[in-house]
């Protein structure tokens, strides 16, 4: 998809409300759930403070520019179990990428579903035509999600980690699933953010964003 001049968006909303759960805007105050998150990849270990100063510049990022993070917090119990995301990410700020990542005790509950949903419809509440997610391929249980919300397979590139699997999803299309309750909002071929390099795309017919590192928000 080809914007032929520059896209100005809304801001994505900041607070959202499902059945089970509210989204809020993701700051400082989830270092410590966010410190658990962050050692369950298996990747590296940070301290609070560095997971407070990380969620610091996520926050101050996403305002910039009008996309960002959302902390789940389930509606009965008062807790956060994880985040969704709208995030430039390996495409681009027109057609950015839906992350989501939940603490593993809260996998299998049908939460990142429910709030992905959420995601989409602000997604397309804010005017863009075509959301992305990108998942590494051996992760089946994100991709089941991913197609229960619409997406659909566009290809599969490939860097030292291994596969990863592209998804899309027209934003025009009928949405899937209910549709949230937003309580407030904030604020073709993808344009980088602010700050952020962005892929260089392929040639036409070629609807493919490239691989570029990401690093989970």
């Amino acid at each position: 998809m080809t914007y032929r001049e520059p896209m100005t968006w809304k801001p994505m909303a900041l607070a959202l409300e499902t059945d089970r759960l509210t989204l809020r805007l993701r700051d400082e105050r989830d270092a410590g759930w966010y410190r658990e998150l962050v050692g369950e990849r298996g990747t590296e270990t940070i301290t609070l403070e560095e997971a407070t100063a990380r969620l610091a510049r996520f926050r101050d990022l996403g305002t910039e520019i009008g996309i960002g993070a959302l902390t789940i917090q389930r509606r009965a119990e008062g807790d956060a179990i994880g985040y969704c995301a709208l995030v430039v990410g390996r495409c681009s700020l027109d057609e950015p990428e839906l992350a989501y990542e939940l603490l593993q005790r809260f996998h299998g509950h049908g939460y990142a579903t429910e709030a992905a949903q959420a995601l989409v419809a602000a997604a397309a509440a804010t005017g863009r035509r075509r959301l992305w997610s990108t998942v590494r391929s051996w992760n089946t249980a994100s991709l089941r999600v991913l197609e229960k919300l619409g997406f659909h397979r566009d290809h599969v590139d490939t860097d030292d980690l291994g596969e990863i699997v592209y998804l899309v999803r027209d934003l025009q299309a009928p949405p899937v699933g209910p549709h949230p309750n937003p309580l407030a909002a904030s604020a073709s071929r993808p344009s980088p953010a602010p700050g952020m390099r962005g892929p260089t795309p392929g040639h036409v017919p070629d609807l493919r964003p490239r691989t570029a590192p990401r690093r989970s928000p």
